[in-house]
């Protein structure tokens, strides 16, 4: 099994980021655990903060870990020669974090943004594939970033109708 911490090119901050602090070795699909680490991050931070700070927080909060995750996920990348390890994970937490901007903290909504974040992610419509072969980290981290934005629009729009409560 290949593990980041094993090599010497990949270096201890990067591998932390990209694989969310070890989250992305779990297996199976650590691509889903790594979508679950982001969604539980934002339930416990979203609970303590009151809640006309949230959608603002969760938005800042995914811009940090997509800046952090696309220099991390390029040298994780690169120390192994792979276009996308499957440990990379802050990917999964980064769109994870956009699906669920503006999301009540409800069971519903948590249930709702991972579904429908997991299946835009392995669905890939377009241009979410075509984000894919950007170069390195950028492709690895923006394709998920955009699957993100798909479910937080479906997400806005199960909100506006009444859907999820």
């Amino acid at each position: 099994m290949e593990k980041a911490l094993g090599n010497p090119r990949a270096s201890l901050w990067s591998t932390l980021i990209a694989t969310f602090f070890g989250i992305g070795y779990m297996k199976p699909g650590p691509g889903t655990w790594g979508s679950a680490a982001g969604l539980i991050l934002w339930a416990v931070l979203a609970s303590q903060l009151p809640a006309s700070a949230r959608t603002l927080t969760v938005i800042i909060l995914a811009a940090v870990v997509t800046l952090i995750g696309i220099p991390a996920a390029t040298q994780v990348a690169r120390a192994f020669a792979k276009k996308d390890p499957q440990f990379v994970v802050i990917d999964e937490v980064a769109g994870q974090l956009i699906a669920l901007i503006a999301a009540p903290l409800t069971w519903k909504t948590f249930l709702a943004g991972f579904i429908l974040f997991r299946a835009f992610d392995i669905v890939k419509p377009p241009p979410v594939r075509q984000l894919e072969k950007l170069p390195e980290g950028t492709g690895i981290v923006l394709d998920d970033v955009a699957a993100g934005l798909y479910a937080l629009g479906v997400m806005q729009l199960l909100h506006h109708w009444e859907l999820l409560k």
